[in-house]
């Protein structure tokens, strides 16, 4: 059957409870995290260096051999390291990552995405990220580098 609006499940809704205890540099970019908002990415634990994030993979999600796409798998694990490397202070993005899909993800599978800090720098880090699904299989491996921005500004026009 093709997917249309009427048939794809709805996207998980925001403000579970256990995002109340997020640190409030945490809350404030799960605010205006509209990405992750979309693709109903649960923020479980966030502190220095390390996070926990989830998400239940939608129809939406499926590419054309009925598994999620690699790129869902890539957003979730890019949205830890960006949850694990942002402190507070200056601004902090990632500068590029290397994925390696191990297992597929498929439809309703609850995939959780671990990240820890290898390094944190003042300028730059390095964050590996396990992705796996509700059995504790191993989705997806990411290795992720950050840089602290001073500033994310929009240029001048």
């Amino acid at each position: 059957m093709p997917l249309t609006n009427e048939n794809l499940p709805p996207a998980r809704t925001w403000g579970r409870p256990e995002q109340a205890a997020l640190p409030a540099h945490s809350v404030a970019l799960l605010a205006d995290d509209a990405c992750s908002h979309s693709h109903g990415i649960s923020v479980g634990s966030a502190a220095p260096g390390q996070s926990r994030l989830s998400m239940t993979v939608r129809a939406e999600m499926l590419n054309s051999h009925g598994i999620c796409h690699g790129g869902i798998i890539f957003l979730l694990a890019d949205t830890a390291l960006a949850y694990a490397a942002n402190d507070g202070a200056a601004p902090v993005v990632s500068t590029g990552a290397q994925v390696h899909y191990l297992n597929p993800a498929r439809m309703n599978d609850v995939l959780s995405a671990d990240c820890e800090a290898l390094h944190e720098g003042a300028k730059s880090g390095l964050y590996d990220v396990t992705v796996t699904n509700q059995e504790g299989a191993v989705v997806a491996t990411f290795r992720g580098q950050s840089l602290r921005a001073q500033s994310l500004a929009a240029p001048a026009r």
